[in-house]
């Protein structure tokens, strides 16, 4: 177990011989165990108008580069804990990226992070580090729909109104939560907030509840769902 690192979503397409490439699908269903974890997930659609959108796609495509931008310093220096890899790269990732809020560049570093615990310490990953020994790294490469991660600095609900971040201001929507949505906002704890684009082009709030840890429980788990996209090639080194 490589101790500088940890913590874990999934990669689009990963090869495992000459010409022989593995979706994350797939991956996932021939490798991820199946875990039950006291944690839920509640999926909101956004109802945007054309502005709107637009917004939403220029923060999903700026936080993929971002990713892009930080995934080399994984590949590198074979770091990927979340605090290390702060460390390492958030200096650089501000300078390089004026536009970007400093809260949304360390969600890109907690993305990166948690993508590439998925890639190289997924004991059944064929890019496990005990796998590569001394092989380099290969390097992770993050679509423009990769999902953008939010937290409470980004992102608010109150009384039904939902604010979130984007590049150009604050974006608000009505939110229609039943009694029991509510009632989770109010008593559970909040462990993740996903945004994410659906086939259908619809953006989609992913918000997990629960008492595991996000970067323990929440791969498996969204990582499963036919809506989560595939969002990350894995490069091999040659």
């Amino acid at each position: 177990m490589n101790t500088k690192n940890g913590d874990y979503p999934c990669f689009q397409h990963t090869r495992l011989g000459p010409g022989f490439f593995l979706t994350v699908v797939e991956f996932l269903y021939e490798f991820m165990p199946t875990i039950s974890y006291m944690n839920s997930t509640l999926r909101i659609p956004l109802k945007t108008n054309a502005e709107q959108h637009a917004r939403l796609a220029q923060l999903q495509s700026a936080f993929a580069r971002v990713c892009n931008a930080i995934a080399p310093t994984v590949q590198q220096t074979r770091v990927w804990n979340r605090v290390a890899l702060h460390h390492l790269a958030y200096r650089s990732l501000r300078e390089q990226f004026p536009d970007m809020g400093s809260q949304m560049v360390c969600n890109a570093i907690y993305s990166v992070s948690r993508t590439s615990r998925m890639v190289f310490q997924h004991p059944k990953s064929p890019f496990n580090t005990a796998r590569l020994g001394a092989k380099p790294l290969p390097l992770l490469r993050f679509s423009d729909n990769c999902p953008v991660y939010f937290d409470r600095h980004t992102l608010s609900v109150n009384k039904g109104q939902l604010s979130l971040y984007t590049l150009d201001g604050r974006l608000r929507f009505a939110l229609a939560l039943s009694a029991e949505n509510e009632a989770d906002f109010a008593s559970k704890k909040l462990r993740e907030i996903v945004l994410s684009r659906r086939p259908d082009t619809l953006f989609e709030l992913g918000f997990q509840f629960g008492d595991e840890p996000a970067e323990n429980a929440t791969h498996s788990k969204l990582a499963t769902d036919s809506e989560f996209p595939e969002y990350v090639m894995v490069e091999e080194t040659q």
